[in-house]
């Protein structure tokens, strides 16, 4: 875990002290979060102790925004009709396992975090009928729970919307960080078969199958980089694309709606589909779990993993590039008012390739573009053009996966 060194709240990171308005869920529907309740926070927390009132407000504030998702989420909370006594029951929890933490100060706080996830993992995190000793797991344990700690700090940046340098620098934040850390490792994830696992177990089982060949893990790096068989469904760049966006720590609130935007309406158009299995392994990776991790948890063989692959693929790859294109090149920032996101250089040639008859679509969509709401409608681009609405829809799917490619060659390129 990161040793701030602190033991008091005489310092205060100005990114941690922003205080966010607006409650961000998984929907990313925008929702204030009731003053009221961040005010009771703040009281409670005064109740306990005495520190500076701009982390105390930060962090009350954070808390209030994680108790209204959760709440969101919860349908049997909202039919409960009592939410407001369900947040402060919540909240009253987690406030109490910031002041547990809290009280025991950096340093003991850190032994007795790193004891709780050693007591959860410990039993999982040797490989199947390996005799180790007790000496020979708690070197293990080390290792893995380094790598833990690392996702953990992203995991707290990504879901508070903070910046990619934030670390905990006063003491309430670190008993802040140090609580999500202890709950972020016993999230519970579900599972074929209406079973469900603690995060942590399945990162520690992750671990284990990965040795002996690798004595030590960068969890993160093992999501990014993964290796065998999934190499070529990865390197897809329609996947690589929407992946690095859809997994990206988001701080631009603009971009974070649009991206649960995505994957709702990704959702629903899986199951149009009737694509249920592609909806389980979405969520997975959407929790940074490797290739075979995942295969693990979904039970899955080396035949059955492969043809899973090539739906999600082909799904993918057809809802970015005609079921919602628009959409989803805007989340990109390769649009059609963007030239597709090409540079002027990559434009010319994408336009040089064009037929005359793709050339005109080009133009009419552009017009269609500038235009607005009082634009040609679909009916009549397809009237121009002597085609039908479906013979238009799929030209302009391969002109767009043309600029698509275009794009893609300069990725490959920067790799070489």
């Amino acid at each position: 875990m990161p040793d701030s060194g602190l033991e008091t709240d005489s310092e205060v990171n100005p990114i941690s002290a922003s205080k966010p308005v607006l409650a961000n869920g998984d929907e990313q529907t925008l929702c204030p979060v009731n003053q009221k309740l961040i005010d009771f926070l703040i009281a409670e927390i005064n109740r306990k102790i005495t520190t500076s009132q701009k982390v105390v407000s930060a962090v009350a504030t954070r808390l209030a925004i994680e108790v209204t998702r959760i709440c969101r989420k919860s349908s049997r909370i909202q039919a409960s009709g009592e939410v407001a006594t369900w947040q402060r029951q919540l909240a009253q929890n987690r406030v109490k396992k910031y002041l547990d933490y809290y009280l025991l100060g950096s340093r003991q706080g850190r032994i007795e975090l790193h004891s709780r996830l050693s007591a959860i993992a410990y039993r999982y995190i040797a490989p199947t009928r390996t005799q180790l000793g007790f000496q020979g797991r708690c070197t293990l344990l080390e290792d893995f729970l380094q790598g833990f700690y690392i996702e953990v700090l992203k995991a707290f940046r990504r879901e508070n919307h903070l910046g990619d340098r934030y670390s905990p620098r006063t003491r309430l934040e670190l008993a802040e960080y140090m609580a999500f850390g202890e709950h972020y490792a016993k999230r519970r994830i579900s599972l074929p078969g209406c079973y469900n696992q603690q995060l942590l177990v399945l990162r520690a089982q992750a671990f284990a199958r990965r040795l002996p060949t690798e004595t030590s893990v960068d969890i993160e790096r093992a999501v990014d980089s993964p290796k065998g068989d999934e190499d070529g469904f990865l390197r897809s760049p329609v996947i690589q694309q929407i992946r690095a966006k859809m997994v990206s720590d988001v701080t631009d609130p603009s971009a974070a709606v649009l991206r649960d935007r995505i994957l709702k309406e990704l959702v629903q158009y899986f199951e149009e589909q009737d694509q249920r299995a592609c909806i389980d392994y979405l969520a997975l990776r959407l929790q940074d779990m490797a290739p075979s991790e995942i295969d693990e948890v979904l039970g899955l063989t080396a035949r059955q993993r492969d043809y899973l692959q090539q739906r999600f693929k082909y799904h993918v790859e057809r809802f970015a590039q005609s079921h919602r294109w628009q959409l989803v090149h805007q989340w990109l920032s390769a649009d059609l008012d963007k030239n597709f996101g090409l540079s002027p250089a990559e434009w010319r040639t994408f336009v040089e390739q064009l037929s005359d008859e793709q050339s005109l679509l080009l133009a009419l969509k552009q017009q269609q573009l500038r235009e607005g709401e009082h634009s040609l409608s679909e009916q009549a681009i397809a009237q121009a053009l002597s085609w039908t609405p479906k013979q238009v829809a799929r030209r302009w799917t391969n002109l767009v996966s043309l600029a698509w490619k275009i794009r893609n060659q300069r990725s490959k390129s920067g790799k070489e």
